[in-house]
């Protein structure tokens, strides 16, 4: 619910410092809208270069093949180097119908946990396994 600014930004780096913190987590206000991807991209070059082992997950109600791939309606000159630095992408909308509370790390059985380096490095979905 707050603006976004670089005292954000230092904030989220500084408390990234934490050893008990095991990385980052994009979600709400979606992260993958083409007019956030700018501002997104440069806090996780400064997540990367900074904290090199910090994990990132994000969440997007896009789903990946219809909407992040090159030539798609949300892919923009940043969303491949955005996916790159991901462990995991949690893609697809909540559906109400399709809620199911005994789901790992998503709400709505529609929605899909993906392994990124594992996709990124096949070039197919694979979904993620803890």
């Amino acid at each position: 619910g707050q603006e976004y600014t670089k005292d954000t930004e230092a904030e989220i780096l500084q408390l990234l410092g934490n050893e008990n913190i095991e990385g980052l987590t994009l979600l709400g206000g979606e992260p993958f809208e083409p007019e956030n991807q700018e501002e997104l991209v440069k806090l996780l070059r400064k997540v990367r270069e900074t904290y090199p082992n910090k994990t990132v997950w994000a969440y997007t109600g896009f789903v990946y093949e219809k909407d992040l791939l090159a030539g798609q309606r949300k892919h923009t000159e940043y969303t491949d180097e955005i996916l790159s630095y991901l462990k995991v992408l949690v893609d697809g909308p909540f559906v109400t119908e399709k809620k199911n509370i005994c789901l790992y790390f998503r709400g709505s059985e529609n929605q899909r946990v993906i392994d990124m380096a594992k996709t990124l490095q096949t070039g197919k979905v694979v979904l993620y396994h803890d």
